[in-house]
């Protein structure tokens, strides 16, 4: 199973915070469900770091729905007072039928005129006990009737996903599309179409990705080992993905991390 808080940079900090799966309706649809809970006191903020997987997130609040597209680079909130939110990361499968062209979202949003979804999510998130598992049931139960069956070329982008961001995940373009039995050219399309950003660029993000977890979960780890493990040229190659994504060498995010 994938560490709950894998693309949070700093677990520690967080509000309480829950993934749980989609209904069987929409697992051709979600990866999982994301909901966090705060309460932050008056006159006080709580900044949430993320580097976010190449995806698309569906997130409903009180007040609002938005889509957000993929990212290229960390992002933060900042909490203030009491509230929630329910997102859903996106499968290949469900973004056509969102949005015509997902890479005009890369690291942006769009608010979403989505108001039954949003009155469903808000009613659940207000009964009480289980009241995260009833917002996941609805939402799972608008976003398949929403999207309807995937066709075949939606459930090939899912296919695509999985071989670069799953176990055992492909190293480069090249690889995947043999995995696929496409060409190399068929892949970039099928993730531009579905995801917005290129195969090169989602490799790059899942292994920044488990260079912060290794980071922070093995603070004593090699850098120059863990850079050749994750497929990094050498220890300087980790540390500019680092800077350029995250702004902050791994050395000191490892420290910042264990604050």
């Amino acid at each position: 199973m994938v560490n709950p808080t894998r693309g949070v940079l700093y677990p520690a900090r967080l509000p309480q915070f829950h993934r749980l799966p989609p209904t069987d309706a929409a697992r051709e649809l979600v990866v999982w469900f994301w909901v966090p809970e705060w309460d932050v006191e008056p006159g006080r903020s709580s900044r949430q770091e993320v580097v976010g997987y190449p995806a698309l997130n569906l997130v409903v609040e009180p007040d609002a729905v938005t889509l957000s597209g993929a990212t290229t680079r960390s992002s933060h909130r900042d909490l203030r007072g009491t509230s929630w939110a329910v997102g859903a990361m996106l499968r290949p499968a469900a973004v056509a039928a969102l949005v015509d062209d997902p890479s005009s979202l890369v690291d942006g949003e769009r608010v979403l005129d989505e108001p039954e979804l949003r009155a469903a999510v808000v009613a659940a998130m207000s009964s009480g006990e289980g009241h995260r598992e009833r917002a996941v049931d609805a939402f799972s139960a608008w976003i398949a009737a929403r999207v309807g069956e995937p066709g075949d070329v939606a459930l090939q982008a899912n296919t695509l996903v999985d071989v670069l961001l799953g176990e055992s995940a492909a190293t480069s373009p090249e690889e995947a599309a043999t995995r696929l039995a496409v060409s190399v050219r068929t892949l970039q399309r099928l993730a531009h179409r579905y995801v917005g950003l290129s195969p090169a660029a989602m490799i790059r993000r899942r292994r920044l990705q488990d260079a912060a977890e290794r980071l922070r979960v093995g603070p004593g780890a090699d850098l120059a080992a863990l850079a050749a493990e994750l497929g990094y040229a050498d220890h300087a190659h980790l540390t500019r993905d680092f800077r350029s994504v995250l702004g902050i060498a791994p050395r000191t995010y490892r420290a910042d991390a264990a604050d």
